[in-house]
């Protein structure tokens, strides 16, 4: 008697349960994700071979071909924190929902008492603001130099504490303490870039990171600033 060879049939495979997984992995990164803003401004730096990144706690101040300056801090924390005692400092009070915008700004370019206007408008009317001329930073208004000092105990404030809770639970501290960068374009006159380096100096701030470009991001070659003679 022949033997009945049984019916070829091609491999399958059951795809639902890789179907889920996607859907579930979709959606949690779309509840879990934050978006941030649009830069305020786009600047092209110089060049360099330096391949060290940007750190979150880093206070980052960019300056356009225009030389207008616009003023950042990597951690949010910090950033919103920040915000509350430049608040109460000029006396511009901010809603729930302009502080909540202000958390997601990278940076912004503008007088603090044009920043609640500047935190109601879109992201496209961001883009065309007016006046958007920069943190003012000359001698007789320098807002820049409030930016940058109370952003600076903010992120040591948040450093510390961070250390404290490592070392109470036994664990090693890989933090960084807080950093001062400025991103320059590379066709703004030095001049600008020069009044930003007194902001630094004259808050006894000697040691900072200039941004550049490198194919694969930016870059983070160090720059020391001389500081006063020893005594």
């Amino acid at each position: 008697m022949p033997k009945i060879k049984p019916a070829a049939h091609a491999p399958s495979i059951d795809m639902t349960p890789m179907v889920d997984l996607a859907f579930l992995l979709v959606t949690f990164f779309m509840l879990t994700a934050s978006f941030r803003m649009a830069e305020p401004v786009i600047v092209d730096p110089p060049s360099s071979v330096s391949d060290k990144t940007l750190p979150e706690n880093t206070v980052l101040i960019t300056v356009d071909n225009n030389g207008r300056a616009f003023f950042g801090v990597g951690n949010g924390e910090a950033r919103t924190n920040t915000l509350a005692k430049m608040s109460e400092k000029y006396g511009v009070k901010f809603n729930a929902d302009q502080i909540k915008k202000f958390g997601g700004l990278s940076s912004f370019g503008v007088e603090i008492k044009d920043l609640p206007r500047y935190l109601d408008a879109t992201e496209a009317e961001r883009l065309k603001f007016q006046p958007q001329k920069g943190v003012p930073l000359d001698s007789v208004n320098n807002q820049l130099r409030d930016w940058i000092q109370i952003s600076a105990t903010e992120l040591n404030v948040i450093y510390m504490r961070n250390k404290e809770k490592a070392e109470s639970t036994g664990q090693e501290f890989k933090g960084e303490k807080p950093r001062y960068a400025i991103k320059a374009d590379a066709k703004a006159k030095y001049i600008y870039v020069k009044d930003v380096f007194k902001t630094f100096t004259d808050m006894k701030i000697y040691t900072f990171n200039l941004i550049t470009s490198m194919e694969g991001g930016s870059s983070m070659p160090p720059a020391t600033v001389p500081g006063p003679p020893a005594k």
